[in-house]
């Protein structure tokens, strides 16, 4: 299979980190392992601050939350987007949509019902984990 650009939403990403069980971890580890992972400083902004929040303290150190987020610094695909246009009811989901679009990513994935049921633009394939691992043969 070719190598596939994904757009990851921040939820996703989180509950990857907190728990290496578990259909989220298992596509975060799997499209690291054969696909590129796509962001732009506003995605991986939100992803940054959110795990740092320190309702997280308890479940993840500060020393693997900065590994973290040096290995998608270092692994992933870079897009830079300017102010995103209206994809869905929640405007600040709107980056994640910009940047699969800026990128010509293949998937957004994401467990946000305001992602999920937005009409994707033609060309993107908006799906939850459990459609994109089986898309994906995970």
């Amino acid at each position: 299979m070719t190598s596939l650009k994904l757009v990851i939403d921040t939820n996703i990403l989180i509950s990857a980190a907190l728990t290496s069980e578990g259909p989220p971890a298992r596509l975060v580890r799997y499209a690291l392992a054969h696909h590129r992972l796509v962001f732009s400083q506003p995605t991986f902004e939100e992803l940054r601050t959110r795990l740092y929040r320190p309702k997280f303290d308890r479940y993840i150190s500060l020393e693997n939350r900065e590994r973290l987020l040096h290995d998608f610094d270092a692994s992933a695909h870079w897009v830079d987007i300017k102010e995103p246009a209206v994809y869905c009811r929640d405007r600040d989901d709107d980056k994640f949509f910009e940047t699969a679009l800026k990128a010509a990513a293949h998937y957004l994935v994401s467990a946000d019902r305001d992602v999920l049921d937005a009409t994707a633009p033609a060309a993107l394939q908006i799906m939850s984990v459990q459609q994109t691992m089986r898309a994906l043969g995970v």
